[in-house]
């Protein structure tokens, strides 16, 4: 037998026995079957906090199967969670068994989690049919390789590898879903999105529908409540991770199972660090990108569609620094590697679409906008995350992704939707989270139309994703041409467009 085929039974054995009978794909069949034609075969790349939050949805999904898993970790519990225990829990919920790892405090994550927790769940609620194990992978480019029936692959990594994935993936013929955001450089976003074009595979970039409550609002804005509109204000409780303020300078082991060199990807060489990797990766500008391309992609993304807004002109950004002493001299540091504790950026849109000149404003860090008088609360705490929409004749604010949205006019305030829409408004807010019904990308995949969520739709919003972290970096305003991807007034920090690759990961 070929080295694969032993590997592959060696992680098959692994999973509860008798779950599953080797055989390729082709040949399968049996009561329950449903043809390939029919089922996607996807596989999962990314095998860390929220890759497992979101892998109950794929698990439960008829149409999907997942053949395999990729992730440069093997197996740990050093991932960083946002409630202690959190994905165990949920783990323990996939495999319906709750005593697993009870002697583990730590969070766990990598591929061969992974692939049990696939192989198991599918054992216990799939038990009927006849499928292979899922099989386990270090290296995307080595799945992509050897797993040629696969259909489409869901990419769960830290930004700095969405874009090298996710070309690959679709220079393969495959289908891509990408967590957000596309990339953290413009130029391999805006080379992601041509790639889709050229291509012709299905995409969806899945921050896609979570801010769609912004999209009614939007609507309602290009009705003329709120007259012409002249600001966007949208504010975010973001980071809920550290962003470190200097690079680190000891230097731990690599753990035992994690390659390093594949994490690091298309980043130049530097030592390993924890402080780089599992969920901290955001906050530093090789790896992550910032608390916009973590929440604002969500929130704003529907604004930019109803609206039909463009690229921005220009960004401008306000942000935190932070002072060390050297030889007893305070002073405040140059930092060019990691976002700062907290910014205000503000975006430059110019007319168009029946759209005069306006202005985005994105808050992070505790930066808040100064609310109107109307609405602003007694005690002066401006909820943690919202929007405020200005117009000339009015004011629209809104809480996290839109909600609770409130019109602000002639010193009243009034909710947005008339009163005949406010039952059904009400009932979808009290719906349960989590996926209802066909995944809105799905049929896309199976041959249908485009999901609205596909990659050329977020050309604009990962734009202004991107634009942001340039201003933050340039420390100045920066004036940009969208048709020549070029910052006009500002040479140096055109830099910041793109990545320094190491030898052998170039785009």
């Amino acid at each position: 037998m070929s080295s694969e085929t032993n590997r592959r039974q060696f992680l098959g054995a692994a999973a509860p026995a008798a779950a599953f009978t080797i055989l390729p794909r082709h040949v399968l069949g049996g009561q329950g079957y449903t043809a390939p034609s029919d089922k996607i075969t996807l596989a999962h790349i990314g095998m860390g906090t929220q890759g497992f939050n979101e892998l109950g949805a794929l698990l439960a999904e008829p149409d999907i199967q997942i053949v395999a898993v990729c992730d440069p970790n093997a197996d740990s519990e050093d991932y960083v969670e946002w409630s202690k225990g959190s994905i165990r829990s949920r783990i323990r919920q996939y495999l319906d068994d709750p005593n697993w790892r009870e002697s583990s405090s730590g969070c766990p994550g990598g591929r061969e989690v992974g692939r049990y927790v696939i192989d198991t769940y599918y054992a216990k609620q799939r038990g009927q049919e006849k499928f292979r194990a899922c099989a386990a992978y270090e290296d995307f480019r080595e799945l992509l390789e050897k797993e040629k029936d696969v259909d489409a692959v869901k990419i769960m990594t830290p930004d700095h590898l969405h874009a090298t994935i996710a070309i690959a993936a679709m220079k393969k013929g495959k289908h891509v879903l990408v967590h957000k955001p596309l990339a953290n450089r413009m130029y391999e976003a805006r080379l992601v999105i041509e790639t889709a074009r050229k291509t012709g595979v299905a995409t969806h970039l899945l921050a896609y529908g979570s801010g769609a409550e912004n999209g009614r609002i939007a609507a309602r804005i290009k009705e003329g409540v709120i007259g012409p509109l002249r600001e966007i204000h949208n504010w975010s409780n973001r980071p809920v991770w550290p962003q470190y303020t200097s690079i680190p300078s000891d230097r731990p082991p690599v753990p035992k199972g994690f390659n390093w060199d594949l994490w690091l990807g298309p980043c130049l060489d530097r030592p390993y660090h924890p402080h780089y990797t599992h969920t901290v990766f955001r906050g530093w500008y090789d790896f992550g990108g910032g608390s916009m391309a973590d929440m604002g992609i969500y929130s704003l993304w529907p604004v930019f569609t109803e609206l039909n807004l463009g690229s921005p002109v220009s960004a401008q950004a306000w942000a935190t620094h932070h002072c060390d002493i050297v030889d007893g001299v305070s002073r405040p540091v140059r930092n060019d590697w990691s976002y700062p504790a907290g910014c205000t950026i503000r975006f430059q849109f110019a007319a168009q679409g029946g759209l005069p000149e306006l202005e985005l404003f994105w808050y992070d860090g505790g930066m808040k906008p100064r609310l109107p008088a109307e609405v602003e609360p007694p005690d002066g705490q401006t909820p943690a995350e919202g929007i405020l929409f200005v117009g000339d004749r009015g004011k629209i604010i809104a809480g996290f992704n839109g909600q609770n949205p409130r019109l602000i006019a002639g010193g009243k305030v009034t909710s947005l939707w008339p009163e005949e829409q406010a039952a059904s408004q009400r009932g979808r807010q009290q719906q349960p989270a989590g996926r209802r019904g066909t995944p809105v990308w799905l049929p896309a995949l199976k041959g249908g139309p485009p999901s609205p969520g596909n990659f050329l739709n977020a050309a604009a919003i990962s734009d202004a994703v991107c634009l942001g972290t340039v201003a933050l970096r340039a420390g100045r305003k920066v004036l940009f041409d969208s048709a020549a991807m070029k910052i006009t007034n500002i040479a140096e920090a055109n830099k910041y467009l793109y990545r320094e690759y190491r030898p052998g990961w170039e785009l």
